[in-house]
Order: C-alpha cells, then structure tokens, then sequence
C-alpha cells in the first residue's frame, strides 16, 4: 500500500481521490460505521423515511471550491439545488432580513441596500478570484491581486470595531448571521473572512443543498475512489502509526495517542498545547409540516440564522467564548426539503436541521433552548415537532472523534491557525513525523466541505514522498 489515508471526511476523501487518481494505491480507515465525516446522511431511528444531516447541510463551498470544480460533482450524479433564497435571519418585532441569491433583490429589500451592495457587490462580481484567495494556501502571491485589493479593506472593515460602517440593522444582521458559522468572537478577522467568502457565495453561486443529503457528495467520492481501486475500511479504529505514507483527516491531538513517545518532544508539546474552539449543541427535529414564520418571506429560506440582531449574535458568541451558555444562543437551521421535496416521506414529514452555538465541551441539551428560539419567530412551531434527535456538544465526539467538545472547527477557526494549521510549520499540511501528514480541518484553509486541505496535502505528498510534480485530472472518466 503505497497511501493511509486515515478519516473519511470531505478532506480525507479528496486526498484520497487525489493519491488514486495519480496512480497510488490507497487505503482509507474509518472508525465509524458509515464514510463522510461531516458530510454523512442517515435515517432518522423512528421515522426511517426521514434522512438528517449528521454534520453539514448546506454547501455554498461544494459549488465554488476548486477542488469540486474539477471533480464535477453535477457529472457524477449530484444535484446541488440553488434555491431562491440563500438565508434567511429573522429579526425581534417579526422582521427579517433575506439573503437572495439575486444581489438586486436583496438590496431593494434592505433599509439601506446600497451598503449592502458596496460590502458584496465587487467581491460577488469576481467570486473565482474571492474563492482564490481566500480558500489559496496562503504561502504565495495571490491568485487575483485586483481580488485580494477588494478583499482586504472589507475584511478590516467587518474584522474590526469599524464594522458599524454597514448601514442598516437588518444588513448588519444579515452579514453577523454569516459570520457567525466561524463560531468565534464578532468582530473579528477570522468571522469577517468567513462572512465575505459565505455572503458572496450567496450571490454568485447561490448556497446549495444536496439532493438526497450530504452523503450524496461522500458517495460521488467514494465511487471514484473504488473505480480507482482504492481499499475502504470501515469500523476500524487506528491505534498505532500504519505503515508507508500517511494522510490524516484527524483532530491534531489524536496524534499523541497514535504516535504516543514516537512524536518528536517540541512537536508533542505544541499538540499538548493546542486549544479547540467553542462548540455546537447538535438539534434535529422531525416536523409533521411548514413553519408558521411571522415573516412569511422566511417560509422559502432553507437556511436560517436564528440569533436575532447584530449585538444578539455578537453577545451570544461572546459568552461562548467565556465559558457560558447565551441567553440566546446562537441558533443556525436548515429546512432541506424546501430545495429537495424528495426528503419529506410519504406521510408529509420532514427534517430540520439545527445547531446551537455552546461552551467547548457542554454536557447540556439544548432541545428546549432551540425550540423556544423558533418558537419565538414562529408561534406554533410546537406543535409541528413529531420527533426530537438531540446531541450536547460533549457527546458529538461519538459520532465524529474530530469533532473535540464539539468544535466543528477542530480548532482551526481562528487567524493563526487558518494561516500556519496547528503547529507553526512553512508547510502547514507537514508534520515533523517522517512520511506523516496532516489534512482535517484544523490545516489552511479551515471548515467547510470544500476538500481543499486534503487536496493541498496530497499535493504535498505526491512531490515530497513521489516526486510525482504534476497533480492528476479530477474529471470524471468519459
């Protein structure tokens, strides 16, 4: 076996296409019971008709990430439904402000649209060189210079305390509901990044739902995976170094307990050191029908920001931060089915999926904080709940070892390590272990199903342990 790729996330996945495809043979080693990481799909205990998201829904990134791009997802067979509306945030006193994928439309229906279009605008009209930029290794000139010069004064802007200069209470509301999937505090560089990168994706390229679920993305991977002769090994748990190259789509301290004395003392230390961020409560609901919004435009928003206004958000992140669970915490949902009508089951039932933004490693159950949320903008919610799939941010683990105290992030949302990963390394996919690399979430560029780590660490890999400098076609065959 020439590579291990040890994680079947997005991540680990492209690394693994990436290997097979230059002619390797690969192996992928998963401790669950089912591949995808955070892109897995599976039926709910009760109503087995009814399909949640284990991890993400949504996949703005699955439509712009250069590594999708070139794999096509639409060739193999994944419908990436582009709704009308983007997101949706409702506001205190039954307002809202709505996120279209038409850039017109959501600046007509602004207090002050014009702000909006000064933030988004530019950046919407040269989307490839955004996506570039910000989802680029970060070691090199940029991509788009014209790109990085339009970037730069917005992420100070909303990065800073000068992100009152966007005008409006709903705009403000708008871009911070963005943000806010970073799960840090507001303002800062690391959720302005994340909010620009986010928000323009909601105008050039629309936030996508996968038909079918996310597993529908994790199943295009691993049929290409098999075509190419890949091995795929499921429920088995590595407790030791495997041998021959190695890719890891892992939490960086699940090293430590693989490598054990084998890791290089500075290097063991920097991993002893390192620090996951705050986490997600894990809510899904099976619902017997539509929510009853306040706001009806909310009714075609299959993505929600329920945190309500800017200095809301801003408080709730803040107190995460510190340790303590918000008032209000910080609520993001999902309705897939609005995009794809094939997840309600012939009995009218339908998933929602939601998380709630908590203290790192909280034990508490969140159901009742989220359905006093929705309930809050739409009366009746209540008694649309036909079942209640709950996990607390300490037990997310279980279903995803990466997932630290239930940091989605796997630490790596924050400016440091978006720049350097978990170690302070030239090459932030490298470790100090021979033939060991690292590709999960806690490596440039960070979160998302955009499979861009995993193919930077391939990248890595090919020339380093292969020489192997020309990186393989992605196209699907014919």
């Amino acid at each position: 076996m020439d590579v291990t790729v040890v994680g079947s996330g997005p991540n680990g996945l492209a690394a693994a296409v990436t290997c097979a495809r230059a002619g390797l043979a690969v192996r992928v080693v998963e401790a669950q019971s089912t591949f995808g990481g955070g892109a897995r799909t599976l039926p709910d205990p009760e109503f087995p008709g009814v399909l949640h998201d284990i991890c993400s829904a949504v996949h703005p990134l699955a439509l712009a990430s250069p590594f999708f791009a070139e794999f096509d997802l639409r060739a193999r067979g994944v419908t990436l439904a582009v709704p009308e509306v983007s997101y949706g945030n409702p506001l205190p006193g039954g307002r809202a402000a709505i996120g279209y994928r038409d850039l017109d439309r959501t600046c007509a229906e602004l207090l002050d649209g014009d702000s909006w279009r000064r933030l988004l605008g530019p950046l919407a009209a040269d989307c490839d060189g955004v996506v570039g930029l910000l989802l680029g290794d970060k070691r090199s000139v940029p991509p788009s210079l014209p790109a990085a010069l339009r970037v730069a004064p917005r992420l100070l802007a909303q990065g800073t305390p000068a992100w009152r200069a966007l005008a409006g209470e709903d705009a403000r509301a708008l871009f911070t509901g963005v943000a806010a999937h970073t799960i840090s505090q507001m303002p800062s560089l690391v959720s302005a990044g994340a909010g620009l990168m986010l928000a323009t994706l909601g105008h050039a390229v629309g936030w996508p739902i996968p038909v079918g679920g996310s597993q529908a993305i994790t199943d295009a991977l691993l049929a290409d995976l098999r075509a190419h002769g890949a091995e795929l090994v499921l429920g088995e748990e590595v407790t030791g170094p495997p041998t021959g190259v190695v890719l890891y789509d892992v939490a960086p301290t699940a090293l430590l307990r693989i490598y054990g004395d084998r890791l290089p003392g500075r290097y063991a230390r920097t991993l002893r050191r390192y620090r996951y961020g705050p986490g997600v409560a894990k809510v899904d609901f099976v619902l017997s029908g539509e929510i009853p919004w306040c706001e009806t435009r909310l009714a075609a928003a299959p993505t929600l920001h329920l945190g309500g206004d800017r200095p809301t958000m801003a408080a709730a992140e803040r107190a995460v931060a510190d340790g303590r669970h918000a008032e209000w915490p910080m609520v993001l949902g999902a309705l897939p089915h609005l995009a794809d009508p094939g997840r309600i089951d012939g009995q009218g039932r339908r998933p929602m999926w939601t998380y709630a933004h908590v203290p790192a490693g909280s034990t508490v159950d969140m159901a009742d904080a989220v359905t006093d949320v929705i309930e809050g903008f739409a009366p009746g919610f209540r008694d649309l709940v036909l079942g209640v799939r709950s996990v607390p941010a300490a037990l997310l683990s279980r279903h995803n070892a990466n997932l630290v105290g239930g940091d989605i992030g796997v630490g790596g949302n924050n400016m440091v390590s978006a720049l350097t990963g978990p170690a302070l390394r030239w090459n932030p996919w490298e470790t100090p272990i021979p033939k060991a690399y690292l590709c999960s979430s806690a490596t440039p560029p960070g979160g998302g199903v955009h499979g861009m780590a995993g193919w930077y660490a391939a990248r890595t890999v090919l020339r380093r342990e292969f020489g192997i400098t020309a990186m393989p076609s992605l196209t699907p065959a014919g």
